[in-house]
């Protein structure tokens, strides 16, 4: 598995459509921003208790960064951490695990499992 995995919160719709066409164009808030916004493992917790709270049904893909290159930007947000950002659409291919977003009993999101 690559190092440089992140992680994208989709609704069922939005997996769906990115199962369907291959590619995924973002969120409201991502086309509104102008990249896809993503959170390393260490910052999925958060970025899901705040931007998800109280959304159910929602699925968790783990990016692979590398074949993306030049399109993936580091880019500070809360408090000065670096998040990574997608400057284009999130292709399927880049996806190399997903499944429902789902939480351990220590309430922290569990993470798809890579090959």
């Amino acid at each position: 598995m690559s190092a440089l995995v992140a992680y994208k919160v989709l609704t069922a719709e939005q997996m769906a459509q990115l199962e369907a066409e291959g590619t995924f164009a973002g969120a409201p808030v991502d086309l509104a921003d102008g990249y896809i916004h993503l959170s390393t493992a260490d910052q999925l917790d958060e970025t899901v208790d705040k931007h998800f709270a109280g959304q159910s049904d929602l699925h968790l893909a783990a990016v692979d960064l590398e074949p993306l290159g030049d399109a993936v930007k580091w880019e500070p947000s809360r408090g000065g951490a670096l998040f990574p950002h997608i400057y284009a659409a999130l292709p399927l291919s880049a996806v190399v695990a997903y499944g429902a977003l789902e939480r351990g009993d220590d309430g922290k999101v569990r993470l798809p499992v890579t090959g």
